[in-house]
């Protein structure tokens, strides 16, 4: 087994065991980044971008690249909140890297050059 393939699968469990335990967790459900969706959901929409947050030299999988668009679309805020967020952080998944993403999808319309905390958008 390759040790992108473990990583990817680590990160995978890693997030999916985090995002079913949150549900004990309780929520607070008024409007924030994401609106009314919950954080933990809003990075749940973006599980089909877990290579890709592992290297910067990863292919970007469509799928990614269509719930990235979308949610840009919808609320840079929201994205720029979810790479931000513990529960990514707690998934070993580095804001570095995941903020290249819209970049590396060939995104036209993203936010390049806005601040996401302490990182710079590409």
């Amino acid at each position: 087994m390759s040790s992108f393939y473990s990583g990817s699968f680590f990160a995978s469990i890693a997030i999916f065991l985090l995002l079913s335990t949150h549900i004990y967790v309780k929520e607070v459900h008024a409007a924030g980044e994401c609106g009314k969706t919950p954080i933990s959901n809003a990075a749940l929409s973006l599980s089909a971008c877990l290579g890709a947050v592992q290297n910067v030299r990863a292919k970007v999988s469509p799928a990614c690249c269509s719930r990235v668009s979308v949610l840009l679309r919808n609320s840079p805020k929201c994205l720029c909140a979810v790479f931000l967020s513990p529960l990514v952080k707690q998934a070993g998944i580095n804001p570095a890297i995941a903020i290249t993403i819209p970049k590396r999808c060939n995104i036209r319309n993203r936010p390049a050059g806005k601040k996401c905390g302490k990182y710079t958008l590409p």
